[in-house]
């Protein structure tokens, strides 16, 4: 295990009708007359959530502008939009309501509003963000881990780049956790955000680092509570109990806890990210593509470790002749499993092209800001051999 600092500042209100404390939670962290709350689709409109919001910040007399309009791989031009609306009208707070695309966007807002240059110059990895505007979250769509974590992703649309930032600085002061507030998710959205979850635990998973027992169990407990309460929640829509579970795991699974004292990897959310870049796919979905491919390609680098997961996780006998079979189980029973949430597993089940491979391992070295993994180094020729293995899972 290696030295590590571990702090998560970021309050969580877990639990139902807990959105109706939204005014008072932000009172607890600012004194500001009028605050920015970014969403998505109306939907929370509609289902009534943004009237139950409104009235808590009355309460407390807080005002509210609106922007709307967030979409999956969320866009520079509205961060850019919303950062001059802050300025414009003297915001103090951003509130993000639904899942990780707003909380992205308005996390990116937020360091903005303060910087005079451009926000991008962030995501470039040209200058760090000092200070930001403070950032809450209610939690619509459990998948990104984005309520209390570091990080923020955000594409831009001239030359469709997706890049991130991750620093302390921006995780939200609060962030209110409602398993009610899923209950409406269409079943995709619910199998994109297991996928996400699951990829989240094992990119801290696959490591270097030795002995690491505790935070090896840690995720794997994680990776299987959500194995079984996803396929619960897909049949049982309205199980409180089970998505309790799963909505809590996907904010433990990048709230920094499960990483602590070993090296993450990130390769195949780098690889996945220029997919969903591309051809403004899923990011669960770019995952359940990429991430077995991934593993494949770079199970030999320890196969101790995909023996273990395949063990531990998926439930593979030991029995198998031979250790490469155990790996390939594990890996085969993880692509099953993708499969039965509704996922697909190939460039050509997400109905996406395959001429593409250069351009995406191109933009993904582009002046990035984290190295293309950790548990096995990928360059742009590796990079362009694991898409060449996404485009079928028939081996020879």
């Amino acid at each position: 295990m290696i030295n590590f600092e571990f702090s998560n500042t970021t309050e969580i209100v877990f639990g139902r009708k807990t959105e109706s404390q939204t005014g008072e939670k932000i009172r607890k962290y600012s004194n500001c007359k009028k605050i920015l709350i970014v969403y998505g689709s109306d939907r929370i409109k509609k289902d009534g959530l943004f009237e139950t919001v409104a009235t808590s910040l009355k309460k407390q007399g807080i005002e509210y502008l609106e922007l709307g309009g967030v979409q999956p791989n969320p866009r520079l031009g509205l961060v850019k939009e919303g950062i001059e609306m802050c300025r414009r009208e003297k915001i103090g707070f951003i509130l993000a309501i639904g899942g990780g695309s707003s909380i992205d966007t308005a996390k990116a807002i937020g360091v903005g509003v303060p910087y005079e240059g451009d926000v991008w110059d962030f995501y470039l990895g040209k200058e760090i963000p000092k200070s930001t505007l403070p950032t809450a979250a209610i939690l619509t769509i459990p998948a990104a881990g984005s309520e209390s974590s570091l990080s923020s992703v955000i594409t831009n649309e001239d030359g469709w780049y997706k890049k991130s930032i991750n620093l302390d600085l921006i995780r939200p002061v609060f962030s209110i956790i409602n398993p009610e507030l899923t209950f409406s998710l269409p079943p995709y959205q619910i199998g994109c955000g297991v996928v996400d979850m699951m990829t989240h635990i094992m990119e801290r998973y696959f490591t270097n680092t030795d002995n690491v027992d505790l935070t090896d169990r840690l995720c794997e407990a994680a990776l299987k509570s959500i194995i079984a309460n996803g396929l619960k929640t897909l049949k049982e829509p309205m199980n409180y109990d089970a998505r309790a579970e799963i909505v809590w795991a996907g904010t433990l699974a990048h709230n920094g806890l499960l990483n602590t004292g070993r090296v993450q990897d990130w390769a195949s959310h780098r690889i996945a990210l220029e997919m969903s870049g591309k051809y403004d796919i899923a990011h669960g979905a770019s995952l359940s593509i990429v991430y077995p491919s991934w593993m494949e390609y770079v199970y030999s680098h320890d196969k101790n470790r995909f023996v273990q997961f395949a063990v531990r996780v998926w439930d593979v006998d030991l029995s198998y002749e031979k250790t490469d079979e155990i790996c390939m189980e594990g890996i085969k029973r993880m692509r099953e499993y993708f499969k039965s949430l509704g996922m697909p597993l190939t460039f050509s089940e997400a109905g996406l092209p395959v001429d593409a491979f250069e351009e995406m391992a191109d933009k993904a070295t582009f002046e990035d800001t984290i190295p293309v993994g950790n548990f096995v180094k990928i360059g742009k020729a590796e990079m362009i051999d694991i898409y060449k293995l996404c485009i079928s899972i028939e081996r020879s």
